[in-house]
């Protein structure tokens, strides 16, 4: 057994999402959003490296020595499954193993809003998954993955840096192929995925603008695109699509989101009030008529008033998801108000009066 596989089990019995390894500290877990350390000894360079270098295949160390940093996953021999990244810094080399559950996910399990899966009955078109790193994207998508896996008769390929969930064909083949293992990168991937007859292409991240490209163009021939993009917002989200293209691509861009671009989904992870868990809360665009001349009239900024004015149609806009599940008492108020936009609105529910001092509550 590789000796970081104690660290990793560790974390398993806690019930932690990441387990983070770094030079001069001990070994930390993240515990429903919060690091904490484990009870052993600073890590130094030379014992860390060793950990590390055990569980690397030959060609893993060579691009490590070369700097380059690793995504992988990995299995431990206890059997849970993780996302990998080695990489160094000042100190020396660092890593992050963020576990990754042997059960795919149910939407119905995540508590997301109904209108996911009918975002899985698209034939053709663009959805998005978007959020900050570690909000939980690649769970959603893993989620509709498998609805479409159980409830639709499709050739699905999932295109992931690296693999995460592994999907098991049921009503539909799922191909999964990992980027620097079966392609060389996101964009060869969609590029070749167009010739294997897929009916839905999943990118794991939309990361550059060869990737953008030609997964618009996936979405434009006939295929339902998934994809992912770290930005926080709907607006956002159409706004670093037009801004990574090209100039002389502006107005076609416009137009491919106006008529291609069928939902953004923006999520966030908060805390439940016994401070246990976390939840999924979704900012929610489902594309129309009025939102698709905002896109190509250059006036996204008026985007969120369509959501607010949207909930017939599915759509809600991030503070008013917040304060329904505050409500609700399905999130902790002090935590969801460090997502919120207009903070104001949150203050009557805040428990900590030390917050209330140390945020701006004037409105975001």
């Amino acid at each position: 057994m590789a000796r970081i596989d104690a660290f990793l089990k560790l974390g398993l019995a806690q019930g932690c999402s990441d387990v983070h390894l770094a030079v001069g500290i001990p070994p930390m877990l993240r515990m429903n959003g919060d690091l904490m350390p484990i009870k052993f000894r600073q890590l130094s360079d030379t014992e860390l490296e060793t950990y590390i270098t055990e569980i690397l295949t030959a060609k893993q160390k060579e691009r490590l020595a070369e700097g380059h940093d690793l995504d992988f996953s990995y299995v431990g021999d206890e059997g849970g499954r993780f996302r990998v990244n080695v990489f160094r810094k000042e100190t020396g080399i660092g890593a992050v193993f963020r576990h990754i559950p042997g059960d795919v996910p149910k939407l119905d399990e995540l508590q997301v809003p109904p209108i996911l899966k009918k975002f899985c009955d698209y034939h053709q078109g663009m959805v998005l998954v978007t959020g900050s790193t570690g909000t939980g994207k690649s769970t959603t998508l893993a989620a509709m993955i498998d609805h479409l896996n159980e409830t639709r008769n499709l050739n699905i390929i999932s295109l992931e840096d690296p693999i995460e969930f592994v999907h098991p064909s049921k009503n539909c083949q799922v191909i999964q192929r990992e980027v620097g293992t079966h392609v060389k990168s996101f964009a060869d991937g969609v590029r070749s995925a167009m010739r294997e007859d897929p009916d839905v292409i999943l990118v794991g991240e939309l990361r550059d603008a060869e990737t953008i490209s030609m997964a618009m163009t996936a979405a434009e021939t006939g295929h339902l695109v998934l994809g992912t993009l770290h930005t926080t917002g709907a607006v956002k989200t159409i706004d670093r699509i037009i801004d990574a293209l090209p100039g002389e691509l502006r107005e076609q861009t416009k137009g491919f989101l106006s008529m291609s671009l069928k939902a953004v989904v923006t999520q966030v992870l908060v805390k439940t009030p016994d401070g246990r868990g976390r939840r999924a809360v979704l900012e929610i665009l489902v594309n129309n008529r009025a939102i698709a001349k905002l896109i190509t009239t250059d006036q996204t900024h008026q985007i969120p008033s369509q959501l607010q004015t949207g909930k017939d149609a599915g759509m809600q806009i991030m503070d008013q998801a917040l304060l329904d599940a505050i409500s609700a008492k399905q999130i902790d108020a002090d935590d969801a108000i460090r997502f919120a936009l207009d903070k104001k609105k949150f203050q009557r529910f805040i428990t900590d009066t030390d917050m209330v001092q140390t945020l701006d509550i004037s409105g975001g």
